[in-house]
């Protein structure tokens, strides 16, 4: 069964981060084969909920492009540089390719071999040539062994085809040859004591038993086979290794990771037919022939806490989405089929995961259900936010009897952890919790941060400033804020872009605000801000 990665928004917070991971364990009891992953840094309060309840911090997701892992390529397929050309040939033939890999060693890559290297066999100037292994010549010539000395037979090739006293008095045999002869004993007799390399005995001939020990006493290599002369000078030249018909040992090659847009951006350049496939370690794995790229299975997703394209992993479009359960407006991530669509007006996805459960009759293990009281906890402001509804207090109750936690106790200290700045950067801190938005082609990020000392950050207000400029410049949003959410005061002190002035003016309907304006009764980012941001765009 083929793996389904689940996870949350690119700026992972504990909702998102806990829902994939509850979600995961709950498909994984059901049969299915899932795995939480995250599309960032996970924040400080997240790594608390983590730590205290001893669960492990999901592995980060680059993107979900296709890669050539993605495509049915020909796995497996390969040839050890020492097997012959023969073999190399008959493979071709059986897969319908024009390409093999050569491999050696532990299947380190050598090169590329193609039909039209093979066709340089027929015109080759050294066709007389031989240099493969004594097995490989009793393959190619289905023939049977007499005498075998050496695993490695390299020579010239002649045939006797002259008369016997005419060869024996005109052809100087040494070890440097490998001799084809039918029943001609003379010329047999000459050869094993000259101490030939190889006698290939053709049409099943005999051999007298004193030549044999001869042979045995000059190390000749005797074999010997059905076919005629005519047809072994054909084959023979095929049995040598096929290291020795590579023309290409540089080719250009692609690791399994590679993005197939990558691939069909370098061939419509080259236009080449067949490309290697190795592996960081120039391990070959198999061959990609280009119109394998048609056979794709693009990697399965389930979506968490999100349904913005924007929010989402890179590559969205090239996935095949199976599922997304959220609890925010309805976003721009379209798909090509029917999916399962759980959107629910709750104060947090972790909800979502923990009803589920309850449909499935699943029981849940005490880490899993700190997972999920922690999702809530922290979106829901330890159930203060407007968000939070009697279904996110029924969760609550349940999960924090399951973990063994008083929630109240544990999500103050969850959102104390959470709301330290020490070591953190401008941008960490609007990163912390981050979303981004489209609305009639504008684009908008809202960040937000939990703090109970606002005047800590106040003191570096136009450093704040000058970040939000500088990042809206370099990513062109239209309007970018950080809204730092006092949890005491209950409500958000923010810091805007330079630019987004009127926006701020039009939301709250005031001409006279200045940053670090605070908004009493702003808490929640998904009821109190996005719903004004967007009615301003989109009026």
């Amino acid at each position: 069964m083929r793996k389904t990665f689940i996870f949350g928004h690119k700026k992972p917070d504990s909702d998102s981060v806990m829902s994939a991971i509850g979600l995961s364990y709950l498909k994984n009891k059901l049969g299915d084969n899932t795995e939480p992953r995250i599309l960032g840094n996970i924040n400080k309060e997240t790594k608390y909920a983590l730590d205290y309840f001893k669960l492990k911090e999901p592995e980060y997701l680059n993107d979900v492009k296709l890669q050539i892992k993605d495509v049915n390529y020909h796995k497996g397929f390969f040839i050890q540089d020492n097997d012959s050309i023969f073999n190399g040939y008959q493979m071709l033939l059986r897969e319908g390719l024009t390409g093999i890999p050569v491999v050696h060693n532990d299947n380190d890559f050598l090169g590329l071999l193609t039909i039209k290297d093979l066709s340089h066999i027929v015109v080759n100037d050294h066709f007389e040539d031989l240099c493969t292994s004594y097995d490989n010549i009793l393959d190619v010539l289905k023939a049977s062994e007499i005498l075998k000395f050496d695993d490695e037979i390299c020579g010239k090739i002649l045939v006797a085809s002259y008369r016997s006293t005419t060869f024996i008095n005109n052809v100087h045999l040494d070890n440097s040859n490998i001799l084809i002869v039918g029943d001609r004993h003379s010329v047999i007799e000459y050869a094993v004591e000259s101490g030939v390399k190889l006698v290939i005995l053709s049409g099943d001939s005999e051999i007298k038993d004193k030549h044999i020990e001869i042979a045995r006493r000059n190390k000749v290599n005797i074999i010997r086979t059905e076919y005629d002369s005519y047809h072994i000078t054909r084959l023979l030249p095929l049995a040598s290794y096929i290291r020795t018909m590579i023309r290409s040992y540089n080719p250009i090659k692609f690791e399994e990771n590679e993005y197939v847009d990558t691939v069909l951006d370098i061939n419509n350049k080259l236009k080449h037919t067949n490309y290697p496939i190795v592996d960081k370690q120039n391990k070959c794995l198999g061959l990609l022939k280009i119109i394998d790229l048609n056979d794709k299975k693009p990697k399965n997703v389930i979506l968490v806490d999100h349904n913005e394209k924007l929010q989402s992993a890179d590559g969205l479009d090239e996935a095949n989405i199976r599922e997304i359960i959220d609890h925010h407006n309805l976003g721009s991530v379209t798909t090509s089929a029917p999916v399962n669509f759980r959107n629910m007006a709750v104060g947090s996805t972790c909800t979502i995961v923990y009803t589920l459960y309850q449909e499935k009759d699943i029981v849940i293990p005490k880490n899993i259900a700190g997972a999920l009281l922690s999702g809530i906890l922290s979106d829901t402001l330890i159930l203060k936010s407007p968000t939070a509804t009697d279904i996110d207090r029924e969760a609550v109750r349940e999960l924090s009897r399951i973990a063994e936690v008083d929630y109240q106790e544990y999500g103050m200290n969850m959102l104390k952890a959470g709301t330290s700045l020490d070591g953190m950067t401008h941008e960490d801190v609007l990163y912390n919790d981050f979303k981004l938005y489209t609305v009639n082609e504008k684009t908008f990020g809202i960040g937000q941060f939990f703090t109970m000392n606002f005047d800590e950050m106040k003191k570096d207000l136009e450093g704040y400033i000058q970040t939000l400029n500088e990042i809206s410049e370099a990513n062109n949003y239209d309007f970018l804020a950080l809204y730092v959410t006092d949890i005491i005061q209950n409500g958000s002190y923010v810091i805007y872009n330079t630019k987004g002035q009127e926006v701020i003016e039009m939301m709250y309907d005031k001409n006279d605000i200045v940053e670090g304006y605070f908004v009493s009764d702003c808490v929640s980012r998904k009821k109190h801000v996005v719903p004004l941001v967007m009615d301003v765009f989109e009026n």
